[in-house]
């Protein structure tokens, strides 16, 4: 694995066109070499020694900024790290061009291994959600704790405000999009997605607004954006209709880390009423709603959610801890016992 730290941007400083992102105060960004893809790596430093790992996993569309927040909130509970999926945020394409959620999950498997880091608190959004089910579904090993905001699990009633997202995985649709966008502005563009992704658009700071607009320029930029954009939505699709052992509800069934499930009540992607779908499905779960938050919880109620996941690692230490209790009691009593046969 080969890392390579890429020049941070102050927050409120212009974005020059050498400078791929802009981090947060306290982040730091690397690009990290492996086998088939490249990724970008957002991370804080620890507050202090022997926090145990976290990584973070953004939707479709997203980056890893998405997670700058909650990640600033958690900093004396966890050792973050948040990754660009290849195509997204400042991530290149994948070399064999495979966005489907098992591509994504591969990805986030071989950062995991190369790293070292695992297990870890694993943390997924929307297609976040989807790809870190798969990886706590088929690498236990690699999963301390699961926290899925919104993610993007198989519906077969899905809402009408989803389905043009949806129309992006259908061949031909994303050109005839861009054709029909071409005039569109950056600033439309976000008002557009700010106003489907958050209960309150108004949540939005004012500068929050323009580096979401200096951001979206310099992606479109990019020519592989549509090609990510589309190949990963598909992949969503795809995902959608997969079944058996492979099928996502099948694999939220086999995950064995304690989750979190958070869902909005003004989730325009996501249906509100998949809470309790997902609460059934997933075996050691805890479930919060936010009646006003939108698809991205992590982003408009970040203290709220920083106060449920810390509860879940407080309840997942102590499980861990009765667990060590209880096999030291069980090796001592066994010891002892072959002592008095002897």
């Amino acid at each position: 694995m080969s890392s390579t730290e890429l020049p941070s941007v102050p927050p409120t400083s212009v974005l020059p066109k050498s400078v791929p992102v802009r981090v947060a105060e306290g982040e730091r960004l690397r690009s990290v070499g492996l086998p088939g893809v490249t990724l970008t790596v957002r991370s804080r430093p620890p507050a202090r020694e022997g926090l145990q790992p976290a990584l973070f996993v953004h939707g479709l569309g997203g980056s890893s900024q998405n997670w700058s927040a909650l990640m600033a909130m958690l900093d004396g509970d966890v050792a973050s790290e948040a990754v660009d999926l290849p195509g997204f945020g400042d991530s290149p394409p994948p070399d064999d061009g495979n966005y489907s959620i098992t591509g994504h999950a591969r990805a986030v498997i071989r950062y995991l291994e190369a790293s070292g880091r695992g297990p870890v608190h694993l943390f997924g959004n929307s297609l976040g959600g989807a790809v870190t089910t798969r990886v706590a579904a088929v690498r236990p090993d690699l999963v301390r704790t699961l926290t899925l905001v919104s993610p993007a699990l198989p519906e077969l009633r899905v809402q009408r405000t989803a389905v043009p997202t949806g129309l992006l995985g259908v061949p031909g649709v994303a050109a005839l999009f861009s054709r029909f966008t071409r005039e569109w502005t950056a600033e439309q563009r976000v008002r557009g997605v700010l106003a489907l992704c958050y209960g309150d658009p108004g949540r939005v700071s004012e500068e929050a607004f323009r580096y979401a607009v200096e951001e979206l320029e310099r992606r479109l930029r990019l020519p592989y954006f549509w090609d990510a954009m589309t190949r990963s939505a598909r992949g969503i699709l795809n995902a959608y209709t997969l079944g058996g052992q492979h099928g996502l509800w099948r694999q939220a069934e086999r995950v064995l880390a304690p989750t979190l499930l958070i869902y909005g009540g003004r989730d325009q992607l996501v249906g509100f009423r998949m809470a309790q779908r997902a609460a059934r499905a997933f075996r050691d779960c805890r479930l919060l709603t936010l009646p006003e938050a939108g698809h991205v919880a992590m982003m408009e109620y970040p203290e709220t959610v920083a106060t449920a996941v810390r509860e879940l690692l407080a309840d997942a230490a102590d499980t861990a801890d009765a667990a060590d209790t209880t096999n030291s009691t069980g090796a001592a009593g066994a010891a002892g016992t072959a002592a008095t046969r002897s």
